[in-house]
């Protein structure tokens, strides 16, 4: 791989995305790689903060005592109804969806990544973080908590393993 060719004296610069220009120039201030490393172990350390919110999510309708389903409604439909508070094994959910979804898709993704390059696939892992967060944010809003599972259960744990 080349990371620049001569056009009329003239070198071309890979895009900015591009693989290539993950090799650091000489004079790079390499103090600039670890907030970079601590802001994406922040962004994963989420999915184990997550459990903090548990028990405000469960008494999201209820607020001081959480409201429970009626005994005759099943799982499905406790999955969409918006009158009753979610427990607290329902939401643990986000976290077990989380990370099956991360192994998984680590493993199918990888070499794309490795043909990618970092930049790349940060960016597409942004995306998709960002996107996860305001799913979960519409499933808080309307209380649905497929919504929540979907957001930062299945896109969230994707988007991770792009990195």
């Amino acid at each position: 791989m080349s990371t620049s060719t001569a056009l009329g004296g003239e070198a071309v610069q890979p895009a900015f995305l591009s693989k290539e220009r993950i090799i650091a120039k000489p004079g790079f201030n390499r103090w600039l790689v670890p907030p970079a490393a601590l802001a994406i172990h922040l962004c994963i350390g989420m999915a184990y903060g997550f459990s903090v919110f548990w028990l405000p999510l469960s008494k999201a309708i209820g607020v001081t005592a959480p409201v429970a389903c009626t005994p005759d409604m099943g799982f499905f439909a406790q999955m969409f109804a918006s009158t009753c508070d979610w427990q607290i094994s329902m939401l643990g959910w986000i976290y077990t969806l989380f990370f099956i979804f991360l192994g998984c898709s680590a493993a199918i993704w990888g070499g794309w990544l490795e043909h990618a390059g970092p930049r790349k696939a940060g960016v597409v892992s942004a995306l998709c973080w960002c996107g996860g967060l305001l799913i979960s944010a519409l499933g808080i809003y309307t209380h649905q908590i497929w919504l929540m599972w979907l957001g930062s259960g299945v896109i969230g744990g994707v988007c991770f393993g792009f990195w």
